[in-house]
């Protein structure tokens, strides 16, 4: 009885995670009920004879979990049937006028060179991405057709009926997988996409959290809890082959909701390698957390400010980047924060290199600054994770919904440059910023960013429209010459190694 309950409890959790997977159970059991009619009625039981259980076995071998897969299978089986069952045929005739003591002989030959062949064309990448079970069901048909041709006299009207019952086994498991309660890959691949971006944005918001919390504050299970909670991230690590799993059968799927037919799924793919690069970046600052070497919280904080900033900016940008994606919208909301992000990276390099931390040990100089470039890296990465993100959007035509007005009010003259002081923009994915100069200012601007620079102060005016709202907000600052880019993590290390070198 307590194998049977342990049983129970595991069904219901399988259930819990996934409710769709007690209706997959019910959708197998309709198509091989329907397909079973083949046998147990007369009149077609009269018309395929045993035959009919070969619809009862393409229904059990093809019908997958998603649309894309039972499709992609479906067509694998009957195309390779219709193709191994021509050339079956063609074998046994041609073997057949050699007479009966050289048919056998030609027959075992012709098996041996299409098995071998198709065996190891099924070695090719692209090949055994898409089409190995329509090889391996070219190798078996193929197999059966040549063979029972032997010793079969009807072997046309075998592989005829062989053929038929195939199809409309595939025909059932692709209807119902279609019209009852689809799953489809693509909206799979689609929301694990979302969902990563979303985990990652929560880790690098919580980070400095605990980074810059003393070890003894709070209760210690509390402490732990929250950890354990960051380390959700380590999902993405392990996502990589379920992705291009997802993204294989998505491309057997025919146009469903937003997602057209020949939709950029290779680009959902450019996206997670760029997701799992940031991963190993996380994972290795998530070790800092745990080590049992501690800088002391005085030196954390010389730094605390800009690490804030480079965290916290670089987790809304990716927050942004999942609310974009599962809304299924363009949005520059991201950008702004990537912005953000460079600059309070470039304002830690130039406070590194003033020497504010000459008086610091050199292994907790080490240890500050490794977490120093691991988050520069991670800085960087985000910002190539929203430009991949904007060529999915353009690729697979999401939804411009704003309708973004900006203007610029200059006292004097403006230059081409960066604004080195970042843009504050609103949490909410509805809105976008867009700086754009007057009409009599000769210079570009770069609406992606948000980017401008003049040489003196001047007055901007940022007006934000979407659909109900009409926000404005005014910033006064001085904006220089200088571009907030990317940070190079070698300028920091160059300075640890630098102060290191002078205290020995």
């Amino acid at each position: 009885m307590e194998k049977v309950r342990e049983i129970v409890r595991e069904g219901r959790r399988v259930g819990k995670e996934d409710p769709r997977r007690v209706v997959h159970a019910f959708k197998v059991g309709l198509a091989l009920a329907l397909v079973s009619s083949f046998y147990y009625y007369q009149p077609l039981y009269d018309n395929f004879g045993v035959n009919a259980m070969w619809a009862v076995m393409t229904v059990v071998v093809v019908f997958e979990f998603s649309v894309g897969a039972t499709l992609g299978k479906g067509i694998n089986r009957a195309v390779a049937t219709l193709v191994a069952g021509g050339l079956g045929i063609g074998a046994h005739h041609l073997a057949s006028l050699s007479g009966p003591t050289i048919e056998p002989i030609l027959l075992a030959i012709f098996v041996f060179v299409q098995a071998a062949l198709s065996t190891f064309v099924r070695f090719f990448p692209r090949v055994k991405a898409r089409y190995d079970y329509g090889i391996l069901i070219f190798i078996l048909t193929f197999s059966l057709i040549s063979v029972s041709g032997f010793r079969e006299d009807e072997i046309l009207d075998l592989a005829h009926k062989r053929l038929s019952t195939v199809i409309m086994g595939g025909v059932s498991c692709v209807l119902i997988s279609i019209f009852v309660c689809p799953v489809w890959a693509g909206q799979d691949l689609h929301s694990l996409i979302a969902s990563n971006l979303d985990t990652l944005s929560h880790f690098l918001q919580e980070f400095v959290e605990e980074y810059f919390e003393a070890t003894d504050d709070g209760d210690i299970k509390e402490v732990e809890k929250r950890r354990k909670n960051l380390e959700r991230y380590k999902s993405v690590l392990n996502s990589k082959s379920n992705e291009e799993t997802l993204a294989n059968f998505a491309r057997w799927e025919p146009r469903h909701g937003q997602f057209r037919f020949r939709h950029p799924w290779q680009q959902y793919l450019a996206v997670a390698a760029l997701l799992r690069q940031c991963t190993y970046r996380i994972d290795a600052l998530n070790s800092y957390l745990k080590s049992d070497f501690q800088i002391p919280m005085d030196i954390k904080k010389k730094l605390e400010e800009s690490l804030r900033r480079m965290s916290s900016e670089s987790g809304k940008s990716l927050k942004e980047m999942s609310i974009s994606l599962k809304k299924m919208t363009k949005s520059s909301s991201a950008d702004i924060h990537v912005l953000n992000s460079q600059c309070a990276c470039k304002t830690l390099s130039t406070l590194l290199k003033s020497g504010i931390l000459n008086d610091v040990e050199p292994l907790q100089l080490i240890s500050l600054t490794t977490t120093v470039s691991l988050l520069i890296d991670i800085v960087n990465l985000t910002e190539k994770i929203s430009e991949s993100v904007h060529e999915l959007a353009s690729a697979a035509r999401f939804k411009n919904k704003m309708k973004p007005t900006a203007s610029l009010k200059k006292s004097d003259s403006v230059s081409i440059g960066r604004a080195a002081v970042p843009i504050k923009s609103h949490d909410s994915d509805d809105h976008v910023v867009t700086i754009l100069c007057d009409a009599d200012v000769s210079n570009t601007v770069d609406q992606s960013r948000g980017e401008t620079s003049v040489d003196s102060c001047h007055h901007v005016a940022i007006k934000i429209d979407d659909d109900d709202l009409v926000h404005e907000k005014h910033e006064v600052g001085e904006i220089h010459a200088h571009s907030c880019v990317s940070c190079d993590p070698s300028d920091v290390l160059d300075s640890s190694n630098k102060r290191i070198s002078s205290s020995n």
